[in-house]
């Protein structure tokens, strides 16, 4: 018995060929004598050609390596481009951590140039505003206890034609006022040309009056009277001591009964009074204000109203002008008690490269 080789493929829905039949086996009905199987109601499909045939078909279930190709181009393309991306936002992140370390490192170093090596710089220019700030608020006090908080009524006076002319008596001499106490204040002077007593009580001379601070007071009590000029002492702190002096001789004839008044125009030379005449008399920044015994001035205008305020309530002033004014307002001079000191000539060019 003969076998028949395997059919070759054909097309999809091409009828397949059936094996032969047996010999001597009859033809049943709708069956070719010859073995084949006729399907009638199949129309005709051609041949396909060789190259669907050697593809496996058209409708075959797996894509051709030609077709792979561009996918596998453009998913490479894609990550490429997001690769070079994440790459460039990363050089960026890194270039903004380098500029801000940069600028931190910076501002540490202003920090510690601002706040520690100019330390000291910054101290010396606040000690200096705090003791402009004090000299300030001290004129501030003053001058707001010089304020007139009552108006004061409008007074008409008459003229000088409808009154009786008066015989004016003049004041009594200036060398007067002092001329019951000369024996005292020589004494005094003398005692304070001898040892400073350091432990002497506030208000009393606690440093050595020299023979030339004694003489120009002894001048200035006896033959002035208690007012006029006197020629400098050098400086401000010699000064400072000749007034301190003059000071405790009127304390011991008065009590409390005068209050000094300093007059110099700048801050600093009214810090420079203050400190030496705390340190002569042994007093605190207490005793240094308009309700204390000691008031200081740059104005004369405020110094000569404190003046007349005393006055009115049975005070005396005594005011001392310092040696750098340039000249002793009119004002003042009408008042019983008043010490100007006059500068020299290296005083004065002093004086002048200061200003």
């Amino acid at each position: 018995m003969s076998t028949t080789p395997d059919a070759a493929p054909g097309p999809v829905g091409a009828a397949p060929i059936a094996p032969e039949a047996p010999a001597g086996a009859a033809a049943g009905p709708g069956e070719d004598p010859t073995g084949i199987e006729l399907h009638r109601s199949e129309p005709h499909r051609s041949e396909p050609d060789a190259g669907e045939a050697q593809s496996g078909g058209p409708h075959a279930g797996e894509p051709h390596a030609g077709e792979l190709q561009p996918l596998e181009a453009t998913r490479d393309a894609w990550q490429s481009l997001a690769l070079t991306e994440l790459q460039q936002r990363r050089a960026e992140l890194l270039a903004e951590i380098t500029t801000l370390e940069q600028r931190r490192r910076q501002i540490e170093q202003e920090l510690a140039s601002s706040f520690v090596g100019q330390a000291d710089a910054v101290a010396r220019r606040l000690k200096g505003f705090q003791d402009y700030l004090v000299g300030a608020l001290q004129d501030l006090a003053a001058s707001a206890d010089q304020i007139e908080l009552v108006a004061q009524p409008l007074l008409v006076q008459p003229s000088p034609l409808d009154q009786a002319p008066a015989v004016q008596v003049p004041p009594p001499p200036a060398v007067g006022l002092f001329s019951q106490d000369e024996d005292l204040i020589r004494e005094r002077l003398e005692s304070f040309s001898g040892q400073p007593d350091f432990q002497a009580e506030p208000w009393q001379l606690r440093r050595t009056l020299e023979a030339s601070g004694a003489q120009l007071l002894e001048q200035w009590f006896i033959d002035q009277g208690g007012r006029g000029a006197q020629p400098s002492s050098g400086s401000r702190l010699r000064n400072g001591v000749v007034t301190a002096a003059a000071i405790a001789i009127l304390g011991e004839l008065y009590g409390d009964r005068f209050q000094t008044l300093v007059l110099a125009s700048q801050p600093e030379r009214l810090g420079e009074w203050r400190r030496g005449l705390q340190d002569c008399l042994g007093l605190a920044r207490e005793d240094f204000g308009p309700s204390s015994g000691i008031v200081l001035f740059e104005r004369a205008d405020a110094l000569v109203e404190r003046a007349d305020r005393l006055e009115e309530r049975g005070e005396l002033p005594f005011i001392v002008v310092d040696a750098w004014e340039p000249a002793v307002e009119t004002p003042i001079l009408q008042f019983p008690l008043w010490l100007a000191f006059v500068a020299g000539p290296g005083e004065r060019l002093e004086a002048q490269d200061y200003a």
